[in-house]
């Protein structure tokens, strides 16, 4: 008995099976084998085509298949996790009107923020509790503004995981965390954002039927089964966006507990068990995978850009050629907490949210040439990415979210030994490290909605863990004055 889970990402289209008794991954596969091409017609936009993630979901089936060697028949259930915020229009017919509209386009910022200032913050942080930004229903705005003749042809909206979903079943469903992350949810009234869409002009009838997160959503049809290489009538019984699915896939389900992830950029995703917000909108919330009418479960988001991209520039431009990461690592270890003084702040990739949407850039503080050296500039540059998740996760303890565990995979900066001690100690959390991902993660939320596993301490009970890092109380008082210190160096900036 297995289970099959997609990743629908921006770069590729990962696919992996999973023994739904031993919880062991048997095989994965992702297509294509470079990144996938960014469609960018004019300066912020950036579109993809969606048939480009139907082939390559194809390729990466019938890899896993091959690879695995399993009967079809013996798949119970498919699961699917999606790269957020996108926009996709069809037709009656199930056509897709226009590329897609991706999560990093930025066109529809404008619309979003008139619609924020026009309706009013409270209204829109109190029922949406974001800003309409630069989300779908923005997107959408944009669409019915500059493409009056595609908006006119419209039958329904979708989020990437909902055309795949289309795409495997030919039934048209959303979920209540896609709503919520386009904008189209009301968390006040429990319903669609009924008054977003006025404000826009949208008809209710482009908003999909909606389905739970953890329940069927239609079956692969014998079309697509012959596309794929399955059987058809597999039930696909699990779909999310890729960060509420990360912290289903590291088995974070209830308040207090948080997923992260710090590659180019840096993610903390933690859970709230009642319905805030940040006054300033510097994070985002969503529903989180379990949330319903009877149980809140908010997943907040805080994005961070300048997180890993600092430690690999680093890398290309401090160090001598050929180091690796695990020797930068050890070069830093020769350092004492806190870098001997020195402060960076790693915001050089473009606004950060949390501050505003301002770019402060990046910038080294108080390095003395007697002094310093390329340790102390690798060891601060790695201490200043988890300052920055560390004032970060003070906006989310603001909101009520109590963090006391940290989840991650034993991937990018999570491999660092000074990342991990110094987060875990700025924190007060447990950090626990795992072995998993994106697909494997849908896969085991398949379970979940099949009734394969009655809940996720079930489905996760066979969850590898690889590591527990505890925080470092003789050093705790270090700590916090190299953050002090870092912090003074940010609000000098900002």
């Amino acid at each position: 008995m297995y289970l099959l889970g997609y990743d629908i990402g921006s770069s590729s289209v990962k696919a992996s099976l999973v023994n739904a008794e031993t919880g062991k991954c048997i095989a994965s596969a992702f297509y294509p084998k470079t990144e996938a091409p960014i469609i960018a017609a004019c300066p912020g936009w950036a579109e993809q085509d969606p048939q480009m993630w139907w082939d390559n979901l194809k390729l990466a089936t019938q890899a896993v298949l091959n690879d695995s060697g399993i009967r079809p028949e013996d798949i119970r259930a498919i699961g699917i996790s999606y790269q957020m915020h996108g926009l996709i229009c069809v037709d009656h017919e199930q056509r897709v009107l226009r590329p897609a509209i991706i999560w990093c386009d930025s066109r529809a910022v404008p619309y979003g923020q008139r619609a924020f200032k026009e309706l009013g913050t409270d209204i829109c942080l109190s029922h949406l509790l974001n800003s309409p930004g630069n989300f779908t229903a923005s997107k959408l705005a944009w669409v019915k503004e500059n493409e009056p003749e595609i908006y006119e042809k419209i039958y329904k909206i979708m989020l990437p995981g909902d055309y795949i979903a289309m795409r495997l079943s030919g039934e048209i469903c959303t979920t209540v965390s896609g709503l919520s992350e386009g904008m189209f949810w009301d968390f006040k009234e429990d319903n669609i954002a009924h008054f977003l869409m006025d404000y826009y002009g949208f008809d209710e009838g482009l908003i999909a039927d909606v389905r739970p997160t953890f329940a069927e959503q239609g079956r692969v049809s014998t079309e697509a089964a012959q596309a794929l290489g399955l059987k058809a009538g597999i039930p696909i019984t699990y779909r999310a966006g890729d960060q509420p699915n990360n912290a289903l896939s590291l088995n974070v389900f209830n308040p207090g507990e948080i997923a992260s992830t710090a590659g180019t950029s840096g993610v903390v995703y933690g859970v709230n068990g009642c319905v805030n917000y940040d006054s300033q909108s510097r994070v985002n919330t969503f529903a989180h995978v379990n949330h319903t009418s009877n149980q809140t479960r908010l997943g907040v988001l805080l994005c961070i850009n300048g997180t890993g991209i600092l430690n690999s520039w680093i890398k290309r431009n401090v160090v001598p050629a050929g180091i690796s990461y695990a020797e930068m690592n050890d070069l830093a270890a020769q350092v004492p907490v806190g870098s001997a003084g020195v402060s960076i702040l790693p915001f050089g990739n473009g606004a950060e949210r949390m501050l505003g949407n301002s770019e402060v850039g990046c910038s080294v503080h108080h390095v003395n040439f007697n002094i310093h050296d390329r340790r102390h500039l690798i060891r601060a540059s790695q201490e200043g990415i988890v300052f920055a998740f560390k004032y970060g996760i003070e906006i989310m303890e603001q909101m009520g979210i109590s963090v006391k565990n940290i989840h991650a995979g034993h991937a990018n900066m999570f491999l660092s030994p000074i990342f991990r001690d110094t987060l875990a100690s700025i924190t007060g959390a447990t950090i626990e490290l795992y072995d998993t991902d994106g697909a494997v993660g849908a896969a085991r939320g398949a379970g979940i909605g099949a009734g394969i596993y009655k809940d996720n301490r079930e489905a996760f009970a066979m969850l590898e863990r690889l590591a527990v890092v505890e925080p470092d109380i003789c050093e705790k008082q270090a700590y916090i004055d190299a953050y002090e210190r870092w912090k003074q160096c940010l609000e000098s900036n900002v």
